[in-house]
């Protein structure tokens, strides 16, 4: 097992992501060069570090922002064809479980009104459960769950929770790990030993492996689903220098 491997699989999140600020300026020093551009910050590398609970992907996690594919993906998206960075009206957005990569920027966006909120990460402002969420209806113009659905045993009542806080006309990105080889989402919580199911799920936190019947799950909340793959709009060489993941989908979702 990789270094890298063994420290996702044994170190708590909690723990690694407070640890990563003193470790990765170290790591970025360490690996900067010109074949590999993370698109968040524009800094360049020779490579990227590998990154995975099961199966490692080489080139995957930016040394500077800590970014993987699709957070480099996202903001691509958010930049190139949204009002995210340029409105002139504030916008009140809701981050849930939010990453590391985004924050800092994200807080510094004059024009966003922005909360993040989980139930453990130390770095959200507001400690909550998705199924529960401390929001009134109609609150927030964009909201973003990325890799969190897959965590939750009540998915269903997550998306419900999404969806109530999100304002009419407004629009939320909800990235998911996805099998677009599977029809349905496969479940099974008989399973409970990590190591099987990170073998099963991909990661030992989590509880299914959404197919493509995920974009009809948040249809049948009230969601609007673009099932947007936005690789096909990006350069082949951009796609490399940046280390994107061709194909994958952005569930674009809009109340």
């Amino acid at each position: 097992m990789s270094i890298f491997k063994a420290i996702l699989n044994t170190i708590p999140r909690p723990l690694l992501i407070k640890a990563s600020y003193w470790v990765r300026p170290i790591i970025a020093w360490h690996l900067k060069g010109d074949q590999f551009t993370d698109p968040i910050d524009g800094k360049s590398f020779r490579k990227f570090l590998p990154y995975g609970y099961d199966k490692q992907r080489e080139n995957a996690l930016s040394p500077s922002t800590l970014s993987l594919e699709r957070h480099r993906l996202m903001w691509l998206f958010l930049q190139n064809e949204t009002n995210f960075f340029t409105s002139t009206k504030k916008l009140k957005v809701l981050h849930i479980a939010p990453e590391q990569c985004f924050l800092d920027l994200f807080k510094k966006q004059k024009n966003l009104d922005y909360t993040t909120s989980d139930l453990e990460s130390p770095i959200a402002d507001v400690k909550a459960d998705i199924c529960n969420l401390p929001f009134k209806d109609h609150s927030f113009d964009i909201v973003f769950c990325n890799h969190v659905l897959e965590h939750i045993t009540d998915d269903k009542k997550a998306m419900q929770e999404l969806y109530r806080v999100l304002k009419k006309g407004g629009f939320g990105i909800f990235q998911i790990p996805q099998d677009l080889s599977r029809e349905k989402t496969f479940e099974d919580n008989t399973i409970t030993d990590k190591k099987e199911r990170t073998k099963i799920f991909g990661q030992y936190d989590h509880v299914r492996v959404y197919g493509r019947d995920y974009f009809e799950k948040l249809r049948n909340i009230g969601f609007t689903v673009k099932e947007v793959d936005y690789t096909k709009k990006i350069a082949l060489e951009e796609l490399k220098r940046f280390c994107l993941m061709e194909d994958e989908i952005l569930p674009v979702c809009y109340k």
